[in-house]
């Protein structure tokens, strides 16, 4: 069972504790060591709420392994945090407790954050906004929940500089329903993954390359010799494949031969 929980870390926040049987909530000290988080927003992109991992070896959850043997992992507590404008300025932040206290000593974990389309109209009728734009932060040697097996993690020392390009990408689809997505394409996947168990600063800048944008369309009928078309914004055709290619897009927006 759930239990709600509130806290004034920045705002009054709802928690969900999962796993912890005791009704311990986060409880962090006045001028405790923070995290700052903070996302320079492009034009016509929004910051995304942040989702926000704490751990705890104190109020472990039991699991149960393949030959029905019992363990005991860390605890979690789960929260989303809608990080503030300043002022009226493109900058949102967000400042974390590192150890938010309580009896389960709770400790920060990771944060998932980053940028998506403020509105997709521009694109056409019935695009939605995909994917794409995300970072994860890890504080800790825990591993997060959206995971990736094919995108590295860069551990970083110190604090956390991201400063990284991104084109739009609207992808059509037919098979399985017709579905139009505004995805932002960068030259990891979904998200790029860091591991900063020291940054007590977290900045990501996301550059939008707005007029470089690639449109892919997939077959209508699965088919032998039946490939997704992707169309770049220098007029190129390329048959095949899941994604646009990235260093091509450089390759274009940088005037360089491919």
């Amino acid at each position: 069972m759930n239990t709600l929980i509130k806290c004034t870390a920045s705002g009054l926040l709802l928690f969900s504790l999962n796993g912890c049987a005791l009704d311990r909530g986060l409880s962090p000290e006045p001028g405790g060591e923070q995290v700052s988080i903070t996302v320079k927003v492009p034009q016509n992109l929004a910051a995304e709420p942040m989702q926000v991992i704490y751990r705890s070896a104190k109020c472990p959850i039991k699991r149960s392994g393949p030959d029905w043997s019992s363990f005991e992992v860390d605890g979690y507590l789960t929260t989303t945090v809608q990080p503030l404008q300043q002022g009226n300025s493109n900058l949102y932040e967000t400042k974390l407790a590192i150890n938010s206290g309580g009896g389960c000593q709770w400790q920060l974990s990771n944060v998932t954050f980053g940028v998506t389309y403020a509105s997709t109209t521009h694109f056409g009728q019935n695009v939605k906004s995909g994917p794409g734009g995300g970072i994860i932060v890890m504080f800790d040697h825990h591993l997060p929940q959206q995971r990736s097996a094919f995108d590295p993690t860069k551990e970083v020392s110190g604090d956390l500089l991201i400063r990284e390009d991104y084109y739009p990408w609207v992808n059509e689809q037919f098979l399985g329903g017709h579905e139009k997505l505004a995805w932002l394409i960068g030259k990891g996947g979904i998200y790029l993954y860091y591991r900063a168990k020291n940054a007590r600063k977290v900045e990501f800048e996301p550059i939008l390359h707005a007029d470089y944008m690639v449109y892919s369309v997939g077959p209508k009928m699965k088919k032998k010799g039946s490939h997704n078309q992707f169309t770049y914004s220098d007029g190129s055709v390329v048959m095949g494949g899941s994604d646009p290619s990235f260093q091509k897009l450089q390759a274009i927006r940088l005037g360089q031969a491919q």
